[in-house]
């Protein structure tokens, strides 16, 4: 397809669509009228045209080192608003190394938007940091938020956006851990993935005082443009409530919408894989799912030997995320990377998704610094060229959502050590209410589409106050098994759904 014209495209659109596509605050280099429908007509107009790649930042940028990124840091307090009584500063990100391509930042106020130019000496570095070109497509990587959290008269950090439509944050108290996404696009497929960026941002300057921070945000790929804003307001939790307009130059046979990211190596599922000094090492311990229908699914997370994904078929999802169930500095002994602190992070789908599947990606890993985790919402229907696309979420970044059913704590496999050949598996569930009294008095439902299951024996474990659910199967030469339990009390759920698939 050739590349339209500038002319050929606007012609007939309106006075507040031609000066979206000039680009709030680039306008005669100065500050110009601001409105979120701008970015939204932006990404509308884009669609139209032919996706153009943007420029890579010189070569001694992409050549860098981890050692030789780590030299230099930004100077926090030249951050944006600094010298004001704004309730939020911001820092910026050098690109190069994993950033190839530098975005265009804004800040707003009273309605306009100004163009925040790119300032190497606002880092400062060591000794040993390279000398590195100042020509060229230069610009920022991302940035950061920070505000009041926990001490008063201080700003800390929350928040980072940098790399494609990569963003993460956290609570008070905790460490970043997983990421979320815009979007993601063909996550698995042979013919590759592709990632959807955000190349523009615009930063609406708080009040004094004012909690929340606005963020508005500009995709572009070769298959779909975006514009998003993010709400946010950390604490305990960070809260983020995003709203997308997606707009498709190609047809989306395979989105993944609110899509997440995280790593798992190993826990005692798979202990004997890695030869560590930790128990376990992950950002997150499993997929948790509330479908349209009220049930909760819990799915353990596995670091597969080969790729494997996961299809959880639903209408109209209440919620989905993945979790970081372990929360002892003990499940990990790890003093300086502290899993035990990482968020895990909720999705709430505002408004009917639709039919769909909430999908769950894992990719072997054999080192922590992979992010071999993706869950998302996969429509059943693609969305066709030319289509527009409103999305309404919510994002909790914190220690997991408040559901009334008994949680699921942990989960563990081993082989027989004695009578026939076969598997142990035991789940253990959290002291509850609803496990409180006789364990013979609830019920054990124990289903697999694939082998015989002996019959579950429950028992209160002494060490947690809750349940252990034991029981045992034979795989024979199958590669694979899915097992499913759950516990109930007079034919009513009294505990969350366990899903498990155990691969050889």
């Amino acid at each position: 397809m050739p590349l339209l014209s500038r002319r050929s495209v606007l012609g007939g659109v309106s006075a507040l669509a031609l000066s979206a596509l000039a680009g709030p605050g680039l306008a005669m280099g100065g500050a110009v009228p601001f409105h979120p429908d701008h970015v939204v007509e932006r990404a509308r107009l884009l669609a139209q045209m032919r996706y153009r790649q943007r420029p890579k930042v010189p070569q001694d940028w992409l050549d860098l080192t981890y050692e030789d990124y780590q030299t230099r840091w930004f100077r926090s307090r030249d951050a944006l608003w600094s010298t004001t009584a704004r309730s939020y500063n911001v820092d910026f990100f050098l690109p190069g190394l994993y950033f190839p391509h530098a975005v265009q930042m804004h800040s707003v106020a009273q309605g306009l938007s100004q163009p925040i130019a790119f300032d190497l000496s606002l880092f400062d570095k060591t000794d040993k940091a390279p000398e590195l070109s100042t020509e060229g497509a230069l610009g920022y990587s991302g940035f950061r938020l920070r505000t009041e959290l926990s001490e008063p008269g201080k700003k800390n950090e929350f928040c980072v956006f940098q790399g494609a439509s990569y963003f993460r944050a956290i609570g008070i108290g905790q460490t970043y851990g997983l990421s979320a996404r815009g979007l993601a696009l063909n996550t698995a497929d042979p013919e590759g993935e592709e990632f959807p960026e955000f190349t523009e941002f615009w930063l609406e300057a708080p009040a004094p005082g004012q909690r929340e921070m606005v963020v508005h945000a500009l995709m572009d790929s070769p298959s779909v443009t975006g514009a998003y804003r993010f709400t946010i307001q950390p604490g305990s939790p960070c809260v983020m409530e995003v709203e997308a307009r997606l707009f498709a130059r190609k047809e989306l046979s395979h989105v993944g919408l609110a899509p997440l990211t995280s790593m798992f190596l190993f826990n005692r599922t798979n202990r004997s894989r890695f030869d560590d000094f930790r128990p376990a090492v992950h950002d997150s311990d499993g997929l948790l799912i509330q479908n349209g229908q009220g049930e909760t699914l819990w799915r353990p997370l596995a670091n597969p030997t080969r790729l494997q994904v996961s299809s959880f078929v639903d209408e109209n999802p209440r919620g989905f995320g993945l979790m970081q169930r372990s929360r002892d500095l003990a499940d990990f002994a790890d003093l300086e990377a502290h899993y035990e602190n990482r968020p895990s992070l909720w999705v709430e789908p505002k408004g009917d998704w639709g039919k769909g599947a909430v999908t769950l990606v894992e990719i072997p890993a054999d080192k922590e610094i992979y992010d071999n985790i993706v869950a998302y919402w996969r429509p059943q229907t693609p969305y066709p060229a030319g289509s527009e696309l409103r999305l309404d979420y919510r994002l909790t970044w914190g220690t997991g959502p408040d559901l009334p059913l008994p949680r699921v704590i942990d989960s563990a496999s081993g082989a027989r050590i004695f009578g026939t050949p076969g598997r142990i598996m035991t789940v253990d569930f959290e002291d509850h209410p609803m496990l409180a009294g006789d364990p013979d008095a609830l019920d054990v439902t124990l289903t697999s589409a694939h082998v015989e299951l002996s019959q579950g024996v429950l028992q209160r474990n002494p060490a947690t106050g809750g349940l252990r659910l034991a029981f045992s199967f034979d795989p024979g030469s199958r590669d694979h098994v899915e097992l499913r339990a759950q516990l109930r009390r007079d034919g009513a759920p009294a505990s969350e759904v366990w899903l498990y698939r155990w691969t050889a």
